[in-house]
């Protein structure tokens, strides 16, 4: 880093006769410590910005103040660090020496000493990082292959006739399991599936669990379930091929894993997410107690609508009975001779309504036909051209008469002062060879050319003498 802005310049002019060289002038920007370490923090800040660094804390400090300060090391170099209490009070642990931690910092200068130092505005642990970008980049892939899907879950069904468990035979979760499904319906039956919920082996005993369950094909659906943990405990939800076995099984699966804020991909693998065991057994049998009071109020709907039915069809043999006498052969030709008779009085009625309608149309097809002779048309057009001409010359003399009366003074009024009118009189307009009016004697020396209106003709002349 240069302390001095630039080097001294001497600048020579060039000698001209008659003057002396001038004095050369040295420029120096000096600084201050102040200014540099205020310019090297302004250029350090600008020039990163906000990084990333995954490394190991030393030297860790917390004052009364609650700012950390400590340094992040490697294998072969370290850094001072500072992460200001606002900002540490939302890290989820207690930052300790030797932790490995992810940070998000900017670049700064301590200015007083002039020490150079990252501001973390983040910090989160290593491993606890990793495992999150694991689970994101798992999940973001089977999500783009369609494991995920909405449209590929499937419906459970309504009254399961057993019901399969999958988790740790010593748990509390199946313990939780158990007592939901004898509170709300006791008559289910119940397998499990012992397997492991934690360690190495865990994801591989639970998809082998799966793709038992559905060769027996024993269970109408399935419960994978597990108690709260940590990520790292519930690490073994997962596992690529646990995912991949939950949407093989030819069974519907309800996850119940961990509490109501814990995610894993078995979740969004499965065909229900419960968000804890008890809810998980919770959404795969109906509730007892709704189904006998549902139960109940069908069958007083049943009782009430077959007596309906009895009633209704008593009332239609009634009706039956007594319509056997109205539909005999002697009773039909009866009302199919009364029948006629009515038919044979409308008839004469209908013809002379007939014909006076069709007597009405003709004569207003007569007056319509009338309407649209061209004799009638062509008198009508004559009509109006008469009284259009007649209009026409009105208004044509009128107008005439009233604009020759009103231009006679105005003409009298103009002739009056018209110059013209004196020119009539044996006056004349002089005026220079050039153009514009003679009015001064003295303008037209002798010899100049002048041109004089007549009041009948011009006259051009030459000026000999003037007074």
């Amino acid at each position: 880093m240069r302390v001095l802005r630039g080097k001294p310049q001497y600048h020579a002019a060039m000698e001209t006769v008659g003057s002396s060289p001038p004095t050369p002038r040295p420029e120096r920007d000096i600084y201050s410590v102040s200014r540099l370490n205020r310019e090297v923090r302004v250029l350090l800040e600008r020039g990163f910005g906000s990084l990333w660094l995954e490394a190991e804390i030393s030297n860790f400090a917390r004052p009364s103040s609650g700012h950390w300060y400590f340094s992040l090391k490697d294998s072969a170099a370290q850094v001072r660090c500072c992460m200001f209490r606002q900002r540490n009070i939302l890290c989820g642990f207690a930052a300790r020496d030797g932790q490995k931690v992810l940070v998000r910092a900017r670049i700064g200068l301590y200015e007083p000493r002039g020490e150079y130092q990252l501001v973390i505005d983040h910090m989160e642990d290593a491993g606890l990082g990793a495992l999150k970008r694991q689970f994101e980049e798992l999940s973001a892939r089977l999500a783009a292959e369609g494991l995920f899907a909405p449209e590929r879950k499937r419906p459970l069904p309504l009254l399961p006739k057993r019901i399969g468990v999958i988790t740790s035979p010593s748990g509390a979760a199946i313990r939780d399991i158990l007592h939901v499904l004898a509170r709300r319906f006791a008559a289910v039956s119940v397998l499990i599936y012992p397997v492991a919920v934690q360690g190495a082996s865990a994801a591989v005993e639970i998809s082998a669990a799966l793709r038992l369950a559905g060769r027996r094909a024993e269970c109408d659906v399935l419960i994978l379930a597990r108690g709260g943990g940590s990520l790292e405990d519930l690490w073994a939800f997962n596992d690529e091929g646990l995912a991949r076995a939950i949407v093989a099984s030819p069974i519907p699966v309800v996850s119940g894993i961990g509490h109501e804020i814990d995610f894993t991909i078995a979740d969004f693998a499965a065909d229900v997410r419960a968000p804890t065991p008890s809810a998980a057994a919770e959404l795969a049998v109906p509730d007892g107690e709704e189904w006998l009071a549902s139960l109940q109020r069908l069958q007083q709907r049943l009782r009430r609508g077959i007596k309906r039915r009895v009633e209704a069809e008593r009332e239609r043999l009634r009706w039956l009975i007594g319509r056997t006498a109205l539909v005999s052969p002697r009773a039909r030709l009866a009302q199919q001779t009364q029948r006629l008779d009515e038919l044979e009085q409308r008839l004469p009625r209908a013809l002379r309504q007939i014909l006076a309608e069709r007597r009405s149309r003709l004569g207003e097809y007569r007056s319509r036909l009338w309407q649209a002779s061209p004799l009638a048309r062509l008198q009508r057009a004559a009509a109006r051209h008469g009284a259009l001409l007649a209009r026409l010359q009105v208004a044509g003399v009128a107008p005439l008469r009233r604009a020759r009366e009103r231009l006679a003074p105005l003409v009298r009024t103009l002739n009056a002062v018209s110059p013209l009118a004196t020119l009539d009189r044996g006056y004349a307009i002089v005026s220079l060879d050039g153009g514009g009016i003679l009015r001064d004697a003295a303008d037209a020396p002798p010899g100049t050319v002048i041109d004089a209106r007549l009041s009948a003709g011009k006259i051009r002349a030459k000026v000999e003498a003037s007074s």
